[in-house]
C-alpha cells in the first residue's frame, strides 16, 4: 500500500472527512482491521483565508508547496490538497515535488464524464466558480460548467463557505438557500451539480438535489485510494 500525503486544514472540518473516508474506503477494499497509510500536514486556515481574500496567490503557493515538499520528504507517495479552491495553484505545487498530485478537478471531471453528463452546475467559492482553473478541467472532458447568474447568489455561496462552514456552522437556512440555487441551475439545464467545495457535501446531500450530486471530497478520496492500492 502506498502512503497518501494530505495537505489539510482547508478547513479542518473537511479534513476530518478526508481522513475518515480514506480509511473507510481502504477498509472496504481490504477488509479486516486494515486502514490507510496517511501523512497529514495541516495548514493554518486563518492565514490562508487572509491571503486568498487579498489575492496573494504566490504566498499561498509558497505555503502549500512547502507542505507538499515536507510530506514528500516524510515518505508520502502522492499528494492531496484537501480543498477545491487551492487547486488554482495545483500546477505550481506539482512542479515543486517529484510525486504525483491527485487533482480534485481532474478526478471530478472523470466522474462526471462516466455518467455521460455534459452540463453541470458548479458551486464553490467565488474563485472556484468564476476563475477558469476548475472549468477548464471539466471542459477537457467536454463538460460545460454553469454558475449562478445572480451576483447575490455567488456572494451568498462564498459567504456561507468562508463565514459559516469554515467555522463549523451548517445552518438550515443556508441549506435552503443552496437547494434553491441548485433548483434554479437545474432549470437552466444542469444535468448534475458539482459540490466544488469540500465543506458543501457536509451540508448538501444527494436527496437535496433534483439532479445527481458530485461530492468532490468523496471523488477525490476515491482517486487517492485507487492510487494507493494500485
Amino acid at each position: 500500500m502506498k502512503t497518501i500525503g494530505i495537505i489539510g486544514g482547508l478547513t479542518w472540518f473537511s479534513t476530518l472527512d478526508y481522513y475518515r473516508l480514506i480509511n473507510q474506503r481502504v477498509n472496504e477494499r481490504l477488509g479486516g482491521v486494515t486502514s490507510a497509510k496517511i501523512i497529514l500536514w495541516s495548514v493554518e486556515f486563518g492565514e490562508i483565508k487572509k491571503l486568498t481574500v487579498e489575492d496573494r496567490w504566490d504566498e499561498i503557493a509558497t505555503i502549500v508547496c512547502h507542505a507538499a515538499q515536507k510530506l514528500e520528504q516524510a515518505g508520502a507517495d502522492c499528494i492531496m490538497i484537501g480543498a477545491n479552491t487551492m487547486h488554482k495553484i495545483a500546477d505550481v505545487v506539482q512542479a515543486a515535488i517529484n510525486i504525483p498530485l491527485i487533482h480534485i478537478a481532474e478526478a471530478t471531471a472523470e466522474a462526471v464524464a462516466k455518467q455521460h453528463i455534459t452540463k453541470v452546475a458548479l458551486l464553490g467559492t467565488q474563485y472556484t466558480m468564476q476563475l477558469s482553473f476548475y472549468k477548464n478541467k471539466l471542459a477537457d472532458k467536454s463538460i460545460t460548467a454553469i454558475i449562478p447568474d445572480d451576483g447575490a447568489d455567488i456572494k451568498f455561496i462564498n459567504n456561507a463557505i468562508y463565514e459559516e462552514m469554515g467555522k463549523g456552522l451548517f445552518l438550515p437556512e443556508t441549506k435552503a438557500g443552496f437547494k434553491h440555487i441548485i433548483n434554479c441551475l437545474a432549470a437552466r439545464g444542469a444535468e448534475g451539480v458539482v459540490l466544488g467545495c469540500t465543506e458543501i457535501p457536509i451540508l448538501i446531500k444527494e436527496e437535496d438535489s433534483p439532479v445527481p450530486v458530485f461530492d468532490t471530497t468523496a471523488i477525490h478520496v476515491n482517486a487517492a485510494v485507487e492510487f494507493a492500492l494500485a
